[in-house]
């Protein structure tokens, strides 16, 4: 089963950048890094403190770049 990545206006993937794990937008930092922090217990105004360069927007698009890959179909054997 292939699985297709939804474009998104905010986040990039390119493997000149970071290895190719998908960053924000204009910066290096990696939706990975973003998850983690809202994992731990941070709010959108610590992450922004931390990380200037990025926007509320930017955090809401990395949750619903998260959640295109918790779906998955289940498959009968």
């Amino acid at each position: 089963m292939e699985t297709k990545i939804k474009p998104f206006k905010r986040i990039t993937i390119n493997p000149k950048i970071m290895l190719g794990k998908p960053v924000i937008k204009g910066t290096r930092i990696p939706v990975y890094i973003v998850l983690n922090m809202l994992g731990e217990g941070h709010d959108f105004e610590n992450i922004i403190k931390t990380y200037p360069d990025i926007k509320k927007e930017d955090i809401l698009e990395s949750l619903k770049f998260a959640a295109q890959f918790t779906k998955f179909e289940e498959i009968a054997a």
